[in-house]
């Protein structure tokens, strides 16, 4: 996405009230989607990448939450207080003390340099300037730092890519998800240093771990 400020700042609010409106089925359905086409084992993977002081960007529901471990000082931001509330319970319910923000990934609240690893799990799909929130991903890790991300992207298969195209013509008007991006390609672009790949499921999926530069 390109365009203004007030653009950005216009689609971001028109998520954040999709978001808290299906904040209370997201589980249900992004656990449909998990079980069937992106595979179950994706949290755990990022999960176990991250390093020291985390920061969960896009934390939702807390999903991330049960399978990072114990000894990570785990920090959540998320544009919908609603989804942030079924967060605040789940950690709740862990055992786990988690600081969960409301905030923009287009502008994280933090210092440069704060966190030792950034974690990403399906939503640059759906935040409008991906670009600019992996600047701000790259801005606030500390050199040297892990970025983890896990999404969908476009398929390798072109018939598949076209589907993806035509469900995108809906699903970018309900909730501005997008089908067929690629967020590697961006990181690509940027001072990282990509040291793990993977793309599967018709590379419908695609996880990797990227270094800040020194």
């Amino acid at each position: 996405m390109t365009g203004s400020t007030t653009d950005q700042d216009n689609e971001s609010a028109r998520r954040r009230r999709a978001w808290d409106k299906q904040a209370g089925r997201y589980d249900r359905q992004i656990g449909w989607w998990e079980r069937h086409l992106f595979g179950r084992g994706n949290r755990d993977w990022a999960a176990q990448r991250a390093r020291g002081d985390v920061l969960d960007v896009a934390v939702g529901t807390g999903l991330n939450l049960p399978v990072y471990k114990p000894d990570l000082n785990v920090t959540g931001i998320d544009l919908s207080s609603a989804m942030l509330d079924i967060a605040r319970h789940r950690a709740a319910d862990l055992g786990r003390d988690v600081d969960l923000r409301e905030g923009d990934a287009h502008h994280l609240p933090f210092d440069d340099a704060s966190f030792d690893t950034v974690v990403c799990t399906f939503s640059l799909c759906n935040i409008p300037d991906p670009h600019q929130a992996l600047n701000e991903m790259r801005r606030v890790l500390r050199p040297g730092g892990r970025l983890v991300l896990v999404d969908h992207v476009r398929s390798t298969s072109t018939p598949i890519y076209w589907l993806q195209k035509a469900i995108e013509v809906v699903s970018v008007r309900i909730d501005g998800d997008r089908m067929t991006r690629r967020p590697a390609e961006i990181v690509e672009r940027l001072d990282f240093e990509i040291i793990e790949r993977d793309r599967f499921r018709r590379g419908i999926v695609e996880r990797l771990v990227a270094l800040r530069s020194a």
